[in-house]
């Protein structure tokens, strides 16, 4: 049977991606921030103050990996160390997987509805700078 799946409204994509530019502008760093939808595919993209070309992908694997796992990027970093149950996920899916802060899911009444990643600082930062994004909802 189908189902229908819910993503966010183009004001609500705004939103999520004005926030973390404010913060990352206030914090000095150039910035790439990416929002997907439901189905992990990218749905708006921002680049900011000459941030380096690998954050473009970098930021949108970290919200496609936050939206398929259904849960913050950095949630099953532990279990990716080696020796551990999940070594060598971050090679999944052609080396899309991250396992680092930066990808958050976006939830609505206990569903992912989409997600963020941001990425050009550390991962702390990265973190910092992707959470206005998520409290902008």
């Amino acid at each position: 049977m189908p189902r229908t799946i819910e993503t966010r409204t183009r004001e609500e994509v705004g939103a999520m991606l004005a926030l973390p530019g404010a913060r990352a502008g206030r914090i000095g760093l150039a910035y790439c921030s990416a929002v997907v939808g439901a189905a992990a595919r990218r749905v708006a993209f921002a680049r900011r103050g000459g941030s380096q070309p690998g954050c473009i992908r970098r930021a949108t694997d970290k919200a496609w990996s936050a939206a398929m796992v259904r849960q913050p990027t950095d949630a099953p970093g532990a279990l990716g160390q080696p020796g551990a149950e999940l070594f060598r996920i971050r090679h999944g899916h052609d080396g899309r997987v991250v396992v680092f802060g930066g990808g958050i899911p976006v939830m609505r009444d206990g569903r992912v509805t989409g997600a963020i990643g941001t990425s050009a600082g550390t991962v702390a930062q990265d973190v910092r700078v992707a959470r206005p994004g998520i409290g902008a909802l």
